[in-house]
């Protein structure tokens, strides 16, 4: 059975126990330095509204929006979701852009520099990772592995009219939640992401 055949499972109750417990997680928020958007053509009014959201609660200084060019698209995923953060109120000027990232690694290997050259890196001390639910934990684990030193917190978002704990009663839903799953080993063993939270 190849990994793209494993997302169409039905998963065992140990099993979907140990998703929820260990991958579908949200951490407390506190004020942070950085919200960290990661790219995506799934949601983008809900990620936008959520950045929103958080911007007038005052849960972050900038925000970086990462994310390049996608098949049968013109525009960037950051230009696209950028333009989705102002219009639903977060100040343009307080959004950095990254407009070349294909996947989470890149979002993160290619924000770095542009982070640094624009706040410092030392300045930002806090990161909240705004991003797909299915997605999950990946993307603190991917920002881990190449920006151990900042405080991670993780918010994830979806549009499914199921239950985020009921997520494997949903066939798409459950898909996408097993395919992002059965990443993270291989994805750990090959070095592109770090255990976290440790």
């Amino acid at each position: 059975m190849s990994v793209m055949d494993r997302s169409t499972r039905l998963p065992t109750a140990d099993e979907i126990d140990g998703i929820n417990r260990a991958h579908l997680v949200d951490t407390p928020l506190r004020p942070a330095d950085l919200l960290f958007m990661f790219g995506t053509r799934e949601d983008v009014g809900l990620r936008a509204d959520t950045a929103a959201r958080l911007w007038r609660e005052g849960y972050f200084r900038w925000s970086i929006v990462s994310g390049g060019v996608t098949p049968g698209s013109e525009q960037s995923e950051c230009t696209i979701i950028k333009a989705a953060m102002i219009a639903a109120g977060v100040p343009a000027e307080l959004v950095i852009e990254e407009h070349r990232a294909m996947n989470t690694g890149e979002n993160v290997i290619f924000s770095l520099p542009i982070l640094d050259a624009a706040l410092g890196l030392s300045n930002i001390r806090s990161v909240i990772c705004l991003g797909n639910t299915w997605t999950a934990r990946r993307y603190p684990m991917t920002l881990h592995r190449h920006w151990p030193e900042v405080e991670k917190m993780l918010l994830t978002v979806d549009s499914f009219a199921t239950p985020r704990s009921l997520w494997h009663t949903d066939a798409e839903f459950r898909r996408r939640v097993l395919h992002e799953w059965d990443k993270i080993e291989p994805y750990k063993a090959k070095g592109f992401i770090a255990e976290w939270p440790a």
